[in-house]
């Protein structure tokens, strides 16, 4: 495809920062045109971005854009998707990938009935950090990996629209929970064949946010096809700022990330400053500030991967594409019906009801 690649952001959210900051720093794409209704002249203003609608059908229908990135709430994916595809455009579409699993089987068949690439935009998959434990673990460095460990928790989601389940799909294992389990999925290079779950159970059964429809704890423990195990945890009990990191326990050694705590700058002070990394309430006492946090989280690196699947026409590779984001979906509802029954839920017979 003829570069610069033009892309239409559907959404001016968070997660619509996230890519726009990522679009500018690609030097083979650019931001052709914006949608959204909060906010939209002035996300316009920020990124430079002059064609705007309040119609997501008239942004994936313009001639000028090549490839719809979707960062809607999570219940708004499946009609953008369906409204991209059948315009004949790519997709980038954030995570979760939706809120059902009838819907995400629905933007998958889509996409694949329409010839269209439909990418899951899952970061820690580009996080410069995760992408060198790549390259440690595949040079042998832990010896065959036996299990992996893997979690991100925080105070609570950003988003006005966490707090329903006909808005979000799931809660703290379903929303953040989803970027250690793909990764993790990504790594082995395998599928889940078994999964364990439990959480606090959502409303008046959770620690801490009372007023969530989801759990605000909640992990699964999973089997992949040849035996090795994977522990994913996703919260909304913990304080001090987003903790993501990984543990992987191999035959031959281990390996330990920190890849959101994991700042090189050590700050001391009484008063505080502006900002340290994301959810961290105050900066007092000694804390360790992200440098280029969107950077380190793997946002432009993903960006940049998926501008060039569609510039040289490739294939995304496993853990970006659609499928993934369709299979995370299953292991994460897998471990509610394993909370609910009591039971290990087996993945072939719970894709099959």
């Amino acid at each position: 495809m003829k570069t610069p690649i033009r892309a239409g952001i559907v959404g001016t959210g968070f997660a619509a920062e996230l890519h726009a900051d990522a679009l500018v720093r690609c030097r083979d794409a650019r931001i052709e045109m914006v949608c959204g209704i909060k906010d939209l002249d002035k996300f316009c203003e920020q990124w430079g971005v002059e064609r705007r609608t309040d119609n997501y059908k008239e942004l994936c229908a313009d001639p000028d854009v090549d490839v719809v990135v979707v960062c809607t709430p999570t219940f708004v994916h499946r009609p953008v998707v369906v409204a991209a595809a059948e315009a004949g455009k790519d997709i980038i579409c954030e995570k979760p990938l939706a809120t059902t699993l009838e819907d995400a089987r629905a933007m998958v068949q889509v996409a694949s009935s329409a010839g269209v690439k439909l990418m899951y935009a899952e970061d820690w998959c580009f996080a410069p950090m995760l992408k060198r434990v790549e390259e440690i673990v595949a040079e042998g460095a832990v010896g065959e990996i036996l299990y992996v460990k893997a979690k991100e928790v925080h105070n609570g989601s950003h988003s006005e629209y966490a707090r329903k389940l006909e808005y979000c799909g799931g809660g703290a294992l379903f929303h953040i929970g989803c970027h250690p389990i793909n990764w993790v999925r990504h790594l082995m290079g395998r599928e889940v064949v078994e999964v364990v779950g439990k959480t606090s159970g959502g409303g008046k059964s959770n620690m801490i946010h009372k007023d969530y429809e989801g759990e605000d704890w909640g992990v699964a423990l999973f089997t992949f096809e040849g035996g090795k195990q994977g522990l994913v945890e996703g919260n909304y009990i913990t304080i001090g700022g987003m903790d993501d990191t990984v543990e992987i326990y191999g035959t031959k050694g281990a390996l330990k990330v920190e890849l959101t705590l994991g700042s090189p700058i050590h700050v001391y002070s009484r008063v505080g400053y502006e900002y340290s990394v994301e959810k961290a309430d105050n900066q007092l006492g000694w804390t360790r500030p992200a440098v280029d946090e969107r950077w380190q989280l793997g946002y432009p690196a993903e960006i940049d991967y998926f501008i060039g699947c569609l510039r040289d026409d490739t294939e995304p590779m496993m853990g970006a594409r659609g499928e993934d984001g369709l299979a995370s979906m299953e292991v994460a509802f897998a471990a509610y019906e394993s909370m609910r029954t009591g039971k290990t839920i087996r993945m072939k017979d719970f894709r099959a009801s």
